[in-house]
């Protein structure tokens, strides 16, 4: 049987059946193509040119896709490596700059702890000091402040026991006086006497007590010069000054010693020693038998008693008393206390040896 047979031709198109030779070589029989053909044929090509285009490029993008992802790939763990090792690096120098901030600063704290320590330790010393002196200045000025207490109490009452008196002396004159007449004998070794008095006016010389004989009108003295207490033993030549410590119009309490054993004498004031010394009238021996008086002296040179107004006490005086002994310090400044005037001498003992005013002085309470 004879077949029917197509052929593709290489630009795709349909040819129809092949006849026998004879028939081709006597008859060509190819059709035109249309120009509808042309298009559909020209569409078909281009279709296919994409789509080989594309699978082309897809498969070039799959490639560069894969080549660039294995490139960020390694350039990543580069990257991270180089990060790695930079961070670590600064990491690393920063720790290390730290420590060493840290080592200078626990150095300098060290250092600051040491010179507080020390700043401390001479801030405490010089506080201790300061604590030491204040607490002694404390101490004085309340030992001050009682002995200035009681001198204020007395100042104001003159009112306690065995001193419930005193004499007023009214205004100096040679008529004023105060005649003391001892308990015992008055042939001295050694003797102590205090009295309190509130001078008027104090002069070169104002007697506070004098005792004398005719032989001797100086035996013993003590009197007020200006601001000044002086007691003599023995004579005008023998006697013991301090300076600074009479007030007009202020209580005083003033206590005069002495001793012929070694001549030593010693002036308290407020009892406290004001002023002491030796060699005043040493081995001597005050004798017995002469005259004792307040407010004045007797020298024995004058007719009518030998009295000078200018040597006159004038104010007020109590608590007058005198030993045959050297009293101690704690005696002494007994003596200027509270009970003072409760404390009398075995030879004149306020408030039981007599004593009498004359010329205008008089007791007062």
């Amino acid at each position: 049987d004879d077949y029917d047979l197509m052929y593709v031709n290489l630009d795709n198109e349909i040819e129809g059946p092949v006849l026998g030779t004879e028939e081709t070589v006597s008859c060509d029989c190819q059709r035109e193509h249309t120009e509808w053909d042309k298009l559909f044929i020209m569409l078909e090509n281009s279709q296919m040119k994409e789509s080989m285009m594309l699978q082309a490029m897809d498969e070039i993008l799959k490639v560069d896709l894969q080549t660039l992802k294995a490139e960020l790939s390694q350039l990543t763990t580069n990257l991270a490596g180089t990060f790695t090792a930079t961070i670590e690096k600064v990491t690393s120098h920063i720790v290390s700059q730290v420590e060493q901030a840290l080592v200078k600063n626990s150095d300098q704290a060290e250092e600051a702890k040491r010179l507080h320590e020390s700043e401390q330790g001479k801030v405490l010393k010089h506080v201790l000091l300061l604590s030491h002196n204040v607490s002694s200045r404390l101490g004085r000025l309340e030992s001050t402040w009682l002995r200035r207490s009681v001198f204020i109490y007395l100042t104001i009452f003159l009112i306690f026991s065995g001193c419930e008196t005193a004499i007023l002396f009214p205004m100096r004159s040679k008529k004023i006086f105060g005649s003391v007449h001892p308990t015992a004998g008055m042939t001295l070794h050694s003797f102590t006497a205090c009295i309190w008095i509130k001078v008027t006016e104090a002069l070169h010389k104002t007697i506070v007590f004098s005792y004398g004989t005719k032989l001797n009108p100086y035996e013993i003295q003590l009197y007020l010069s200006w601001e000044s207490a002086v007691l003599v033993v023995g004579g005008d030549q023998h006697k013991l000054a301090v300076k600074n410590v009479v007030v007009p119009g202020k209580w005083i309490h003033l206590c005069g010693a002495w001793s012929s054993e070694n001549g030593s004498a010693s002036l308290w004031v407020k009892g406290e020693l004001a002023a002491t010394a030796l060699d005043i009238a040493d081995a001597h021996t005050v004798p017995d038998g002469g005259i004792l008086q307040i407010g004045q002296e007797k020298n024995g040179c004058c007719i009518g008693g030998g009295f000078d107004e200018a040597l006159a006490f004038s104010g007020k005086l109590t608590g007058f008393n005198m030993w045959d002994r050297v009293l101690s310090a704690k005696e002494i400044a007994a003596q200027s206390g509270e009970d003072a005037c409760s404390i009398r001498g075995n030879i004149i003992g306020w408030g039981v040896t007599e004593v009498l005013p004359y010329g205008g002085a008089q007791y007062i309470s």
